[in-house]
């Protein structure tokens, strides 16, 4: 297939997705016990899965809420100073808010001088969009949100090079931001991303970020990092230290961005949660790879450290990597070294697309997950550990 055609067919799956969108909210068809979440699509979920997931605040710990494909488009273009790859279209926030994904954390790469525009093109969607977005800067904005409605995003970012100096840290926790992870792939004057050559683990300078986000109260996320500088952070931090995005490196063939037993129990000592993601090479490396395997994720830090600690961080935005045309896939491809070992496909089967939360919840119930486990893994664990991170009103 050329790249023109598949060009067209990801347009044309989009688009006939959201033409449903709307309707979905307003009625949901029941057929024979099964409700229809997506006008336009075929799928039906049981009135339990249904129940689950619209009665549960379900947070996503990574997931973009505007189309990467745009962000990227805007970066490589001849005039990107004059392109905004953040804006979020009417159409597209009907896809947000039909996703049944109520919290988001919308972050990125971003280098020293970006991290400022970054946060600043954030809090911009709230005056864009006030009826439908809300910003969350403390557990209690979380009462704001209405399924359906109105969602609610996480400032945060994936890499911490905007952090020059720790006062940095405070200027930034001003501006909103409650999340930052300390490395990405690479070194930083923090510590060691997961693909470097090496890991020294944090450096003096990144024990000082950490101990100065837990005084603000900004949560560190080592999703990206290297096993020493993860380990470091575990044992430094005073709080619990977020893997918002990460998979079980046992189930995922080895892969270097996905966290070793040694990692996922020192998360769980901390009293914190690791978000399971679905990007197809963190999830297996063999064929088939579909949403049961991501459970198999689940299940296995259920087992390890116990169902509390297990969440979900998907690692897209609502379409999936898949969707993204030509050349842009492949400009994603391109930033990352051999050991991501990227196959044909970057999205795992059955949570490829805006309802993938349904399916997901799905596939825990055959799992024999019970209602209350599946509340915890969709949002309450996350929630729980966000409200021990974050200062309450009465402490600012």
């Amino acid at each position: 297939m050329d790249s023109n055609n598949k060009t067209d067919k990801n347009i044309s799956r989009r688009s006939f997705l959201r033409s449903g969108l709307t309707a979905a909210i307003a009625a949901p068809m029941l057929n024979f016990g099964a409700f229809k979440v997506f006008a336009a699509s075929e799928k039906r979920y049981s009135g339990k899965v249904i129940e689950l997931v619209n009665g549960t605040q379900v947070f996503d710990m990574l997931s973009l809420i505007n189309p990467l494909g745009n962000m990227i488009a805007a970066g490589v273009s001849d005039k990107p100073k004059l392109m905004d790859g953040h804006k979020i279209s009417e159409e597209y926030l009907s896809f947000l808010l039909a996703s049944g994904t109520d919290v988001f954390h919308p972050a990125i790469d971003v280098r020293a001088e970006q991290g400022l525009a970054f946060v600043a093109r954030l809090n911009a969607l709230v005056a864009e969009h006030p009826n439908s977005l809300q910003r969350i800067d403390a557990i209690e904005d979380l009462s704001r949100l209405k399924k359906g409605e109105r969602v609610g995003f996480i400032v945060g970012t994936q890499n911490s090079d905007h952090f020059t100096e720790l006062d940095d840290i405070n200027h930034f926790y001003t501006l909103g931001q409650r999340i930052s992870q300390l490395t990405y792939n690479s070194r930083n004057l923090i510590g060691t991303g997961s693909t470097d050559r090496s890991d020294g683990g944090l450096s003096d300078y990144g024990v000082q970020v950490v101990e100065r986000m837990n005084r603000v109260g900004m949560a560190v996320d080592v999703s990206h990092c290297g096993d020493t500088t993860t380990l470091d952070a575990f044992e430094v931090s005073q709080k619990p230290v977020l893997i918002t995005h990460s998979n079980v490196r046992a189930l995922a063939g080895g892969h270097v961005r996905c966290k070793p037993d040694e990692a996922i129990q020192a998360m769980a000592r901390s009293g914190s949660v690791m978000g399971i993601t679905g990007v197809r090479q963190f999830v297996s490396d063999k064929e088939p790879t579909n949403v049961e395997h991501i459970v198999d994720h689940i299940d296995y830090v259920a087992k390890l450290v116990g169902v509390e600690h297990a969440g979900i961080g998907s690692d897209m935005d609502m379409d999936g990597y898949d969707d993204i045309p030509e050349p842009y896939l492949s400009a994603i491809r391109a930033n990352y070294k051999d050991s991501y070992a990227f196959r044909e496909k970057l999205d795992t089967d059955g949570f490829d697309h805006p309802k993938r939360i349904f399916d997901l919840t799905d596939a825990m119930v055959r799992r024999g997950y019970s209602d209350g486990d599946i509340r915890l893994i969709l949002g309450g664990n996350f929630k729980r550990v966000l409200g021990e991170i974050w200062h309450s009103e009465s402490d600012r």
